[in-house]
């Protein structure tokens, strides 16, 4: 069987080396202008610090590039790529469709993973970017097992799915917090941030809190919950999937390097002995259970649910 890649988002530079060392084999990092939702900011000094540390030690670096551009952001967007392409980025991340034509024009070798986390729903949408140029097709967190396993199957393009950590529920462009506080007539100045862990929205009759974020690509309300699926890795280690994601968007670092460990330990498990793995999984969970934030309930996200419209 193929060891599926286990790919993080880190939260600065000083992630890189103690994440490599408990399994990472990839990340994802980027700036805000130009990605959506990232766990730490990297300018262009510390993504080229970034890509030349990872590739030392055989991993892969794969930015961001997959906000929503207009007709003002085209020539920063052509400019960044000609970077991120003389830096040997692994791959850009995108979803407009602009990426990709930039892209060709300016680093035709620059490869490129297509993710919109929305409308990854099919193989033919899959197939379809990857007859575009795109070398992954990233699937959206709402798809069940079943769909992931048969979309591999006739996929034309790597599939990566997200295993861990919290998932997008609603994103505007607009600057929701500072026009909810304006319209009360208080004054605010909120950090376009990743710091703040203690803006929710409150569904009293649910009990459940959606984290909301915000960046310079507007505001993201976020799950109540996190995705884990540590204990039902199986099915998808069996069909093949080419990156399992953890995502650490308003995590700190000690609990992104804890979790990747814990999922590395996972993969290997099963790959080496599948008898213990079934033996340990519950125990691998709990460990996750014992450093997650109170107000983050685990779940196995749409995995095993039907997504209700």
């Amino acid at each position: 069987m193929k060891k599926p890649e286990l790919l993080v988002t880190p939260t600065s530079i000083n992630d890189i080396e103690p994440l490599i060392d408990n399994g990472a084999d990839a990340f994802v990092i980027g700036e805000q202008k130009f990605g959506l939702r990232l766990a730490g900011e990297f300018d262009r000094e510390a993504t080229k610090k970034t890509i030349e540390i990872a590739h030392q030690r055989g991993k892969k670096v794969y930015v961001a590039v997959n906000a929503i551009f207009h007709n003002d952001k085209i020539e920063d967007v052509t400019e960044y790529l000609r970077f991120l392409n003389d830096v040997k980025a692994d791959a850009v991340i995108y979803g407009d469709p602009a990426v990709l034509m930039i892209a060709r024009e300016v680093a035709p070798s620059l490869k490129l993973h297509w993710s919109t986390e929305t409308t990854g729903t099919n193989w033919y949408t899959c197939n379809y970017w990857g007859r575009k140029g795109a070398k992954r097709a990233v699937l959206a967190r709402e798809i069940s097992m079943d769909a992931i396993v048969e979309t591999k199957e006739n996929a034309e393009v790597e599939i990566e799915i997200q295993v861990h950590g919290m998932a997008t529920m609603f994103q505007s462009k607009r600057t929701l917090l500072e026009h909810y506080f304006q319209y009360q007539g208080k004054e605010v100045e909120l950090e376009a941030s990743k710091t703040d862990k203690n803006l929710f929205l409150h569904d009293k009759e649910r009990a459940n809190k959606y984290p909301i974020f915000q960046d310079e690509n507007g505001t993201h309300i976020m799950s109540p919950n996190d995705i884990c699926i540590i204990d039902e890795l199986q099915d998808l280690i069996e069909a093949g999937v080419d990156s399992f994601k953890i995502d650490g968007l308003l995590k700190d670092s000690a609990y992104i390097i804890a979790v990747t460990g814990f999922y590395h330990k996972a993969i290997s498990m099963y790959l080496n002995n599948p008898g213990q793995y079934d033996e340990e999984k519950d125990n691998l969970l709990a460990e996750i259970e014992k450093i997650q934030p109170p107000n983050r309930p685990l779940d196995t996200g749409f995995f095993f649910k039907e997504t209700v419209y």
